[in-house]
């Protein structure tokens, strides 16, 4: 909290001088543009900035309902400290609502103030704050529900806003949210107030509109048109121990299911105590509530998940089996707080309000490094022209793609790239062509590409290139690669250079290892025991440092290939360098093929550089 001022409160990712991707910078992205597109007499559910041109303006579901919260807040206290506030709002709202709709079933004071505790410091829906948008969106559920207990008793207008509260669960698209909620919505209205199934149908039916709406609109069409395999949930799914676990793995963050070691032995004796009282409905209602989400974010490891899956259609889109959780932290919170109401006085109250604070505590929020100064961002000319490309280029539903939204905030230009999940298909194609610009490899008339993209603009991210798994420390290939088309660094005074067409003042990078070959996005690792390495995409480059000639040496394959040395083709295997220098290598094939479970290429054996006469070279051998 003593740098609220300057950085994120999210999860703490490393940095390396810019700021620090994750879903955060993605939600507050979302939440932005819904205040600046009023702004502007836009359309607050548009983003009229990503996948350009390459896709239409694409929907802004999520920046609904909060980014009307945000947009007030962060115009005064600005994005970072607005971001900050709105994180403490949302839980205080959270334990809130479920504190009411506690009272609502004729629950004490104390005893409602425990449950809505329990129900806002939930270690998963903490988890699923610090930057996805489920946490703060399941606030909406408890307030559906207390909405509906004050129509039963009241104005029928409570049940419009239980409907909009219901709706808003898919509309800010939190679908696999909604695949429960919506159905324990309707056993809840069916077991509360039976005559009343109308309203419930209405809201039931304002829920299911707004679903359809979002898959329309944002999941047909898409990269995830087909659904999940299997397999993909598989990679998500959570162990039994992981319930009973309170360390937060920043590998496994989405199977961060922790649940408290005493508060579950308190809501089960809250659910003894409903049984007792013989208010069966309303037992088997919260009990299978807490229940059912507890076994299927177990995904594959039990069958109940795949029986699901082949079998409800809406099952095979989600990937996190996880996502139904917070109605099970709604169901806990309700059953700790009928627990407690038993004793009937304050202090067991007060002593359940502490209990709950050392027994859900988990640590999962950080420092979030925010880069407020934004130098080469900044430097670009109010009322710029043309769209802007960031490099290194990510698969638009890989995070760290995350880290362009904030920058983007800054200056308002269309882009081909962008984060979502559920990109267009165009522009998952086209984040594919540009991917070979993060190793410099300008092969296939890349720079036509960029023409025709309208591109004049290219945010150059050192800082991404540093320890990153989704792309190869290849930052001096990428400025080479740059610099050889014509583009030039009008602002590097930080890690972040912003190059245009125009001439700039010279910089420099130091210069790798030459007795190294560097291979780029489209190659293995090393796979023991076998020697060399195989082709993970059909086009794969690499740098060389040489003159002369190079001989590639490749395991037998049927597979035809074709090579290229900076961008000109050659018939290969032996080709010509030329003076010594860095060269870029591409080698393409029509197709991968099966090995070990994965799809591989040719298998690269060895390389062998014949210098020219006179230039020295790092790799030498019997040259012909």
């Amino acid at each position: 909290m003593l740098h609220a001022r300057t950085d994120f409160l999210s999860g703490g990712a490393p940095s390396h001088g810019e700021a620090a991707p994750g879903d955060h910078l993605q939600t507050l992205y979302h939440w932005w543009l819904v205040g600046h597109q009023l702004e502007h007499g836009r359309a607050p559910w548009l983003d009229p900035y990503s996948f350009r041109p390459e896709a239409k303006a694409q929907e802004n579901f999520p920046g609904w309902p909060f980014g009307f919260l945000f947009w007030p807040v962060s115009a005064v206290f600005g994005l970072v400290v607005g971001w900050n506030l709105v994180q403490l709002l949302v839980y205080a709202l959270a334990g809130l609502v479920a504190c009411a709709w506690l009272r609502e079933l004729g629950l004490p004071r104390g005893p409602a103030l425990a449950g809505g505790l329990a129900f806002a410091i939930a270690p998963y829906r903490v988890e699923q704050s610090v930057g996805h948008l489920l946490g703060p969106i399941s606030v909406l559920l408890p307030l559906a529900l207390w909405a509906f207990e004050r129509a039963r008793r009241g104005s029928g207008w409570w049940s419009v806003l239980s409907a909009a509260a219901l709706a808003s669960i898919p509309l800010s698209g939190q679908v696999h949210l909604a695949l429960g909620a919506i159905p324990f919505f309707l056993a809840y209205a069916l077991v509360r107030a039976p005559r009343r199934w109308p309203q419930a149908l209405a809201c039931i039916a304002a829920a299911v509109g707004a679903g359809i709406l979002v898959r329309q609109a944002v999941i047909v069409s898409s990269t995830q048109e087909g659904g999940r395999s299997l397999d993909e949930v598989s990679l998500y799914s959570a162990r039994w121990s992981d319930f009973v676990t309170r360390h937060v793995d920043h590998g496994r963050s989405e199977q961060f299911v922790f649940i408290g070691r005493v508060t579950p032995l308190i809501a089960i004796a809250g659910l003894a105590l409903l049984l007792r009282a013989r208010r069966f409905g309303l037992a088997a209602l919260i009990g299978l509530g807490a229940l059912v989400p507890i076994l299927l974010a177990l995904g594959t490891r039990i069958p109940l998940y795949g029986m699901l899956w082949h079998a409800f259609p809406p099952f095979r889109f989600p990937r996190v089996p996880e996502r139904l959780l917070p109605i099970a932290c709604l169901c806990i919170a309700a059953l700790v707080a009928l627990a407690v109401a038993r004793a009937r006085t304050v202090a067991v109250a007060a002593l359940a309000i502490a209990v709950l604070f050392v027994d859900l505590h988990a640590r999962v929020y950080g420092r979030s490094f925010a880069d407020k100064a934004n130098a080469a961002y900044a430097a670009l000319p109010n009322h710029t022209r043309g769209r802007l490309l960031e490099l290194p280029v990510f698969d638009p539903g890989v995070h760290y793609g995350s880290a362009y939204l904030w920058y983007d905030t800054r200056v308002h230009l269309q882009r081909p790239g962008g984060y979502s999940t559920t990109a267009p298909k165009t522009a998952k194609s086209t984040a594919r062509r540009l991917e070979r610009l993060n190793c410099g490899d300008w092969s296939g008339n890349a720079a036509a590409v960029l023409d025709r993209l309208g591109v004049e603009w290219i945010a150059f991210h050192r800082g991404l290139f540093v320890k990153n798994s989704a792309v190869p420390d290849t930052t001096y290939f990428a400025w080479q690669g740059l610099v050889r088309h014509g583009w030039a660094a009008e602002e590097a005074s930080g890690v972040v250079w912003m190059f245009g067409r125009r001439p700039g003042p010279p910089q420099s990078l130091p210069e790798p290892d030459r007795q190294r070959a560097f291979f780029c996005q489209g190659w293995y690792g090393p796979m023991p025991p076998v020697r060399g390495r195989f082709m993970s995409e059909e086009h794969a480059p690499f740098w060389v440092y040489g003159s002369g000639t190079l001989r590639l040496s490749f395991a037998p394959s049927t597979l035809p290939r074709t090579f290229t040395v900076n961008g000109r083709p050659q018939p290969g295997p032996l080709l010509r360098l030329g003076r010594a220098a860095w060269h870029v290598i591409t080698v393409d094939v029509p197709r991968l093929v099966p090995y070990r479970k994965k799809r591989v290429g040719l298998l690269l054996r060895g390389l062998l550089t014949c210098p020219s006469s006179g230039s020295p070279s790092p790799r030498t051998g019997s040259c012909p």
